[in-house]
């Protein structure tokens, strides 16, 4: 008999779905509301925010604001109209492609129109059945989809370990002999959940030894690492190892779209190859104007970056001061590991947002091992120093609170599932 096709969706939510009846509004889907920043209004009251990646306070700049105005009343939403090979090609977008390859240290770059859809488009372009791919286990789910596109075989190494890459060269060495095929390695800038760069420049050095091309996922690092904001190869000193750099618009850039760089006969393959911008509408001009001015903001405003910087630097210091554990993060990613339930982690976030006004994300298993409650923040330019003393408060507070058990207590009075 054939079942019906829904009736598994009726019956099973999926992982996050079957908790939709008691987080959806509060845990997941919150509505935060009125001017993008640090401080915004969740439920009716204002929260301190740490949870929008805007990292350099672009997102409400009054110049940024302004340039995406006149780009509105200028061009409206529809134009240009059509995908960028049949009707929507301008030469705004080739401007900002080439200050984009300019600015990330590459020959050339070709503009995405979301991040996600990007990255899944670049890698099923970049390789065939034939072809092997080795990528981080801690991959970003863009990467994981675009990798499960591939008919060809892959392998995961252990998460920024470049031992267990490199026994994983060594096996998809033999693999591509014997298919007559190539290898690509695939990681990250940076790691957004934990903050650790991706050990980009041992990665570059193996490739004395082993034959691949590798390409980067620089989402978080672009506009926030190396000198000149470049991002993580810049910040390691190897971006020209780099074959392949991706970042996105929705981070530094406080956007939508995203970008592709790399050698200019790459480039060349991916416009034409790309199905995700082949069969799809052209970014449309007002996102691409703004992006023109953001690209320039970048590139002749550093006291952004110093600013966030000084942010990072502030709140990290202070959360290791005070005996908090943040791993090993060396980018503006900024975790907090405490030991605790999923039950207590639920109720810590209530009492984080309804008595000390601070949303923030929060991570637990399966994400993260069991018994570990996981606080990512993000700080930005727009932050202040009252904003962060405001934060370290709470979060001695909230330890004290799940030391002592009260969360405990909490949690058992309750009568939600949580296993």
């Amino acid at each position: 008999m054939v079942k019906d096709l829904f009736e598994r969706i009726q019956q099973n939510k999926g992982p996050l779905g079957r908790w939709a009846s008691q987080a959806e509004g509060y845990y997941v889907f919150p509505k935060l509301e009125g001017e993008l920043g640090p401080r915004m209004q969740f439920q009716g009251k204002e929260i301190l925010n740490w949870s929008i990646n805007d990292y350099l306070g672009l997102a409400n700049h009054p110049e940024i604001r302004k340039v995406d105005t006149e780009a509105a009343q200028q061009y409206g939403a529809a134009y240009p109209m059509g995908a960028r090979m049949m009707s929507g090609h301008t030469t705004l977008h080739e401007q900002l492609q080439n200050e984009l390859a300019a600015f990330v240290q590459k020959e050339a770059a070709y503009l995405l129109n979301f991040g996600y859809q990007g990255m899944v488009s670049i890698i099923d372009a970049l390789v065939t059945k034939n072809d092997v791919i080795v990528y981080d286990v801690d991959s970003h789910g863009c990467i994981i989809d675009g990798v499960r596109l591939h008919m060809g075989k892959r392998f995961t190494y252990k998460h920024n370990d470049v031992e267990s890459l490199e026994k994983n060269l060594q096996r998809a060495t033999k693999m591509a002999e014997e298919n007559g095929g190539g290898i690509l390695v695939i990681t990250e800038g940076v790691f957004g959940m934990r903050g650790q760069q991706g050990k980009i420049k041992e990665i570059v050095d193996l490739k004395s030894k082993y034959n691949f091309r590798l390409l980067v996922d620089d989402a978080h690092g672009f506009g926030t690492l190396g000198r000149t904001g470049a991002g993580a190869g810049e910040e390691q000193g190897c971006q020209d190892g780099i074959d392949v750099y991706f970042s996105t618009f929705a981070k530094s850039m406080a956007s939508i779209g995203a970008f592709v760089a790399a050698d200019q006969d790459v480039i060349d393959y991916l416009k034409y190859n790309l199905r995700s911008q082949m069969f799809a509408k052209s970014l449309p001009m007002i996102m691409t104007v703004g992006a023109l001015k953001r690209l320039e903001m970048l590139r002749t405003m550093p006291e952004l970056k110093d600013k966030l910087w000084e942010n990072v630097n502030y709140l990290q210091s202070g959360l290791t001061s005070r005996g908090f554990n943040i791993g090993d993060t060396n980018t503006c990613v900024t975790p907090v590991y405490l030991e605790g339930s999923i039950p207590e982690a639920m109720v810590m976030v209530n009492d984080l947002r309804e008595n000390y006004n601070i949303f923030l994300s929060i991570v637990v298993y399966p994400v993260i091992p069991k018994g570990i409650i996981l606080l990512r923040m993000i700080p930005t330019a727009s932050h202040t120093k009252q904003d962060i003393d405001e934060t370290l408060a709470a979060f001695e507070a909230i330890r004290e609170k799940l030391e002592n058990g009260t969360y405990k207590q909490i949690a058992e009075a309750t009568t939600v599932d949580v296993s």
